[in-house]
């Protein structure tokens, strides 16, 4: 018997995050040019990556309030080329980052011929973010008429792996956690997250990069792994 209702981790996992910060973080020192320009285009979106990976996760805690974590990665981005930035200069620098990065919004190539494949299944999104901002992605792509609850940890107050984010998705639904899949790029936060809390937990691993120890983590979590969105519907016995 399928499964009838399928949760989404968003970034990464639908979204095309990792890819439209890299196009959008490398528009941006185009125009800032100088030293900015000449640095290792690989390098410094990799530097750029860990510093959302770190000051983001800073305001997943609690330490730090939406904008301060932009202006932490505007600021910790800049001081490399020995530049100083006040608040009002990191939210502006930020803010010509962020047009960028927002012309180069996309799906992963996957998304919708999965959600198609799984025909008669209801979907949500459970996201660890700001609910307006994430609405404004999903809008962005055309995905929100094919979701039917969007939760935000912004809005409910915990984010995942809290397992009460993953209970009160299913509560929105109607069903036990039981009855419910959870799809996501992290295995801990995500696939792990949702298995501890009564769902079917599957871990979105895109780029193969799955330790052996991952593996038996995943696998001792009753946790299912795939490489790509098109396996899900399988899987889920679609």
């Amino acid at each position: 018997m399928s499964i009838p209702v399928v949760l989404f981790d968003l970034d990464d996992t639908l979204f095309a995050h990792r890819d439209s910060v890299i196009t959008g973080i490398g528009a941006h020192r185009r125009v800032l040019g100088g030293a900015f320009l000449a640095a290792d285009d690989r390098a410094e979106a990799v530097r750029w990556h860990a510093l959302e990976e770190e000051h983001y996760h800073r305001y997943l805690a609690g330490e730090l309030t939406f904008a301060e974590q932009r202006r932490a990665r505007a600021r910790g981005f800049v001081e490399h080329f020995g530049v100083v930035l006040d608040d009002s200069e990191a939210d502006a620098w930020f803010d010509a980052y962020f047009d960028e990065y927002q012309r180069a919004w996309q799906l992963h190539d996957d998304a919708l011929p999965c959600l198609d494949a799984l025909a008669g299944a209801r979907f949500g999104v459970i996201t660890n973010g700001e609910l307006d901002f994430q609405l404004r992605k999903i809008e962005s792509v055309g995905l929100r008429s094919r979701l039917e609850q969007v939760v935000a940890s912004g809005e409910v107050g915990y984010a995942k792996p809290d397992p009460r984010i993953f209970n009160h998705a299913c509560g929105l639904f109607g069903v036990a956690s039981a009855q419910a899949a959870y799809v996501g790029d992290r295995l801990r936060t995500d696939a792990i997250g949702a298995a501890e809390a009564g769902l079917l937990g599957v871990w979105l691993d895109r780029e193969g990069a799955a330790s052996g120890p991952d593996l038996e983590t995943a696998r001792e979590a009753g946790v299912r792994v795939i490489r790509s969105l098109t396996e899900l519907a399988a899987v889920l016995g679609y």
